[in-house]
């Protein structure tokens, strides 16, 4: 038995896209804007801090796991090969 689902993921929009996720992303922005102007001497010593916790959060989040979307490079560095020797013997 099939059943046929009407909605896709792909039919609902984000949450951040949706009016909830903006207007949550708005009162974010203004409560850290207070929370920093009235803690500045405090969040201020933590600031070399937080950069040296920054590069690497940068390589976990930004290379996500060196997986580059499941390409095998080696496989394709062998084909590449074989087809240049194919092109030299003839």
């Amino acid at each position: 038995m099939q059943h046929q689902h009407t909605h896709t993921p792909s039919d609902r929009p984000r949450f951040w896209r949706s009016r909830y996720g903006v207007a949550f992303l708005i009162i974010a922005a203004v409560a850290a804007y207070f929370l920093l102007k009235e803690h500045t001497a405090h969040v201020a010593g933590y600031l070399p801090f937080l950069l040296l916790a920054a590069c690497p959060l940068m390589h976990l989040f930004m290379h996500r796991g060196h997986g580059h979307g499941g390409h095998d490079h080696a496989a394709r560095q062998g084909e590449e090969g074989a087809a240049a020797s194919k092109e030299q013997k003839q």
